[in-house]
């Protein structure tokens, strides 16, 4: 398997090949501190930067088309997105492969309706530490990380779904 991110496979594909789906609550050392700011290009063609969302409840999503589970979250996700945008929630996905020719080809077949960004350079992946595919945070309305989920397993969506409406109450 090719290295998409320097590190990444050597540490987490022992787990993948074993059959573990690593699934981590948030953990006290990222949780409760700033979201690292980022710009990323997107699908669309433009520059999307993470601090234009201040105000917002964000969901960040990293994957791989390689990735199965990425796969199947997408459309749990995308259900999310649509159900709470108009609250000041919205999703990012940001695909941490090198080329994305192939991601582009899995969203023609997804066609999600939130943002995809391309992590080409594994720039972001390194500023949020990403060792398992997908990982997922989620961002409050001051920009502070509040949960982090390291893999996907189906029910993970009613976690999301507390979470996301509790970000957005507050």
């Amino acid at each position: 398997m090719k290295n998409l991110i320097p590190g990444l496979t050597r540490r987490w594909l022992p787990a993948l090949v074993s059959g573990w789906l690593i699934m981590l609550p948030a953990t006290a050392g990222v949780t409760g501190s700033a979201a690292p700011d980022f710009t990323l290009k997107s699908a669309g063609g433009e520059n999307l930067k993470l601090s234009e969302y201040r105000g917002d409840v964000v969901l960040i999503n990293f994957w791989a088309s390689w990735c199965g589970p990425c796969r199947q979250e997408m459309p749990v996700l995308d259900e999310l997105h649509s159900r709470y945008r108009s609250l000041g929630f919205t999703v990012l996905g940001v695909n941490v492969e090198e080329d994305s020719r192939k991601a582009r080809e899995v969203l023609k077949d997804l066609q999600v309706g939130f943002p995809v960004l391309f992590d080409d350079h594994s720039t972001v992946s390194r500023l949020y530490d990403i060792v398992a595919m997908p990982s997922t945070v989620l961002v409050d309305r001051n920009g502070n990380i509040r949960y982090l989920h390291k893999g996907y397993q189906p029910g993970l969506e009613d976690v999301y779904l507390q979470q996301v409406r509790e970000l957005i109450r507050e």
